[in-house]
């Protein structure tokens, strides 16, 4: 296996940036070969982010349509040099759900309340339990952009500082927002009767 060196990784890095760039270019120009690449490229990731955002399969299905549509209605407004497609797209799918949340809440009316738990949890703990029902449980029951928070941390492995930037945060609210977050699910899971190992 041949390593990177920094300055190779700076060029892969730059060579998919202006390949992102250079797709939508061709998208804008109505490539429907260019839509298909895309398509090939995100449909997967734009589709994990929605079901784990919604918990359902079809709907998930739906917002990656109306994700990458976006990206097709859209493209002639590119911005070249910015973040690339993947970050854009994420962008755009957490919208989409967090409307999608709030309008299924105002149809029914149903309000889960926020508890306040300052508890914070320790990494390893979340890592720990983060694969078992009661976190998938538990990460339902938390409010609309505190699940969006642990999704794009957690499950995404997003930086903290890209995470806040999908979700139009300042970093230090939304730093915040994934203390609150993880203390809710903390709490959710240990009246579970989950105890994460090693803690």
């Amino acid at each position: 296996r041949i390593m990177m060196s920094g300055e190779m990784m700076q060029q892969a890095i730059k060579l998919t940036q202006e390949n992102d760039d250079e797709l939508v270019a061709r998208i804008a120009a109505r490539d429907h070969g260019a839509m298909r690449l895309a398509s090939d490229r995100y449909t997967n990731m734009v589709w994990r982010v929605a079901y784990r955002m919604l918990g359902d399969a079809a709907e998930a299905e739906d917002i990656a349509q109306e994700s990458l549509l976006k990206l097709w209605n859209h493209a002639d407004r590119w911005n070249a040099g910015g973040p690339g497609i993947a970050p854009w797209l994420k962008k755009v799918t957490v919208n989409q759900c967090l409307d999608r949340l709030r309008r299924k809440r105002f149809a029914s009316d149903e309000e889960v309340p926020e508890r306040e738990d300052e508890t914070p949890l320790a990494d390893r703990q979340m890592e720990a339990v983060e694969t078992g029902q009661a976190v998938k449980d538990c990460i339902e029951t938390l409010p609309d952009r505190q699940r969006a928070a642990v999704i794009l941390t957690y499950y995404e492995e997003q930086p903290n500082q890209g995470a806040a930037e999908t979700l139009d945060m300042q970093l230090k609210a939304f730093e915040s927002l994934l203390f609150r977050a993880r203390s809710s699910l903390k709490g959710c899971v240990e009246r579970k009767g989950v105890v994460a190992q090693g803690g």
